[in-house]
């Protein structure tokens, strides 16, 4: 397995460090990040000074774009792998950035891969091999499932849907919280009781096979009280179109990022 020149270790890059380093030469730049054990850093990045197959994984934020990618791109012009989970830098962009190379995988994981439960959905070009595809692969089901897409463009609904995901879910747990306490909570017992609803609902629909719809129903009696509070997200299908018009601003400032 080729050896990994990790650019950027801030949450996201660290977890993904992580699940690699017990298996890969980990080489990480990053002047701004502690040293995470089991990786070596490098203080500038110099193709010379470095193994001559890398895997190079692109983890900083998509604004440091401009000013990280023209000390990359001479491990691009020599035909290294890239690999960016940076949300909203397009191939086309990274390739014109990078000396004209066509040889890029985008991807986006999310925050879960920091305890190996992400999912992550990735894109590669006509220019990826079978051999290229397999080893990012395996580099990301490290940190989770992986799935592959058919276009690029599907990148923007993924950003939405998985990318974003995780913090709409701790949003609504935080509004449980806070209506427990609006009914006479003490705010941290709220706080439990909706960590505790929410996490264990999430580990019983990982493992239970059942439809999320066939969870929801078990939990519902008919005319009891959970059917009550559902009523209220269903009436005039306000929950749906909450989340439609959330996910739909996602997904368009996903858009403008790439343009």
């Amino acid at each position: 397995m080729s050896a990994i020149m990790l650019v950027g270790c801030g949450r996201m890059g660290g977890a993904m460090a992580r699940g690699w380093a017990e298996t890969h030469d980990v080489i990480v730049f990053d002047p701004h990040a502690p040293p995470l054990p089991g990786t070596r850093r490098v203080d500038r990045i110099d193709g010379a000074d470095l193994p001559r197959e890398l895997v190079v994984v692109l983890a900083v934020k998509p604004q440091m774009a401009a000013e990280v990618l023209p000390a990359v791109r001479p491990l691009a012009e020599r035909g290294d792998l890239i690999l960016s989970i940076m949300a909203g830098v397009t191939s086309a962009t990274l390739g014109s950035t990078l000396g004209g190379t066509e040889r890029i995988v985008r991807s986006m994981p999310n925050t879960p891969a920091a305890i190996g439960k992400g999912i992550t959905a990735a894109f590669g070009g006509s220019a990826i091999t079978a051999a290229d595809r397999a080893m990012v692969d395996a580099l990301l089901r490290s940190v989770g499932d992986v799935v592959w897409l058919e276009s690029e463009d599907q990148l923007d609904a993924v950003t939405a849907i998985s990318g974003s995901g995780p913090a709409y879910f701790f949003r609504f747990a935080e509004a449980m919280a806070q209506a427990g306490a609006a009914m006479g909570l003490d705010p941290e017992l709220a706080m439990r009781l909706s960590r505790a609803t929410f996490t264990g609902s999430a580990a019983l629909a990982d493992l239970d096979p059942a439809s999320l719809a066939e969870l929801r129903i078990r939990v519902t009696s008919p005319g009891g009280t959970t059917a009550a509070a559902l009523a209220q997200f269903d009436k005039d299908e306000a929950l749906d179109r909450l989340v439609r018009r959330a996910v739909d601003a996602a997904e368009s400032r996903s858009r403008e990022l790439s343009n």
